[in-house]
């Protein structure tokens, strides 16, 4: 990734205090979508590290997904699937393949889900997120994948601030880590 690129996406992350009692600071990445250069370049920076490994499919879970999932699809010139989350309204009609994730950073249990008719036996995918800290929906998807008969070649993301072991674990490669983004 080209240096210029890291640091105007950490350039652009703002943090917000959610107010009495919570316990983190949120971060807002919402600047990325107004930087004519993050997003030309985002994609192409996200799948480098996959593009020999020949990916079929793209997925990635709402709703930033929804942002950078195309840009990285896009970028590679294949397709883009959408995992839905059931809390967000929109489920799509049809057959859904539904996974649990574990546990993830705050602690809840997330559930996904992605049409069947997207997504077919053989398809060579690549995860793409935002943001990865504990790999809860990372996790999700890959079972997903499993269950469809689909093989996940990785995970890239923009943000990894989960162990090495866990990174390493999902093949996921990020633009930034945690460490680079101190509020």
């Amino acid at each position: 990734m080209r240096p210029e690129l890291s640091g105007r996406l950490a350039e652009l992350i703002r943090w917000i205090d959610p107010g009495p009692g919570a316990t983190h600071l949120v971060s807002d990445i919402s600047g990325w979508w107004r930087d004519p250069m993050v997003l030309a370049r985002l994609g192409p920076a996200l799948v480098k590290p996959f593009q020999q490994s020949q990916p079929t499919v793209v997925i990635s879970p709402a709703v930033t997904g929804y942002l950078l999932g195309p840009l990285a699809a896009t970028a590679l010139g294949i397709g883009f699937v959408a995992a839905h989350k059931p809390g967000d309204g929109r489920l799509p009609p049809g057959t859904l393949t539904w996974a649990q994730g574990p546990p993830d950073y705050r602690g809840r249990r997330l559930d996904l889900a992605v049409r069947d008719q997207n997504l077919d036996a053989g398809d060579r995918v690549l995860v793409v997120d935002d943001w990865v800290s504990t790999g809860a929906q990372v996790r999700a998807l890959y079972d997903i994948c499993a269950a469809r008969g689909a093989t996940p070649i990785g995970t890239a993301t923009v943000v990894a601030d989960c162990s090495p072991e866990v990174a390493a674990e999902l093949r996921i490669q990020s633009l930034l880590t945690g460490a680079d983004l101190t509020p």
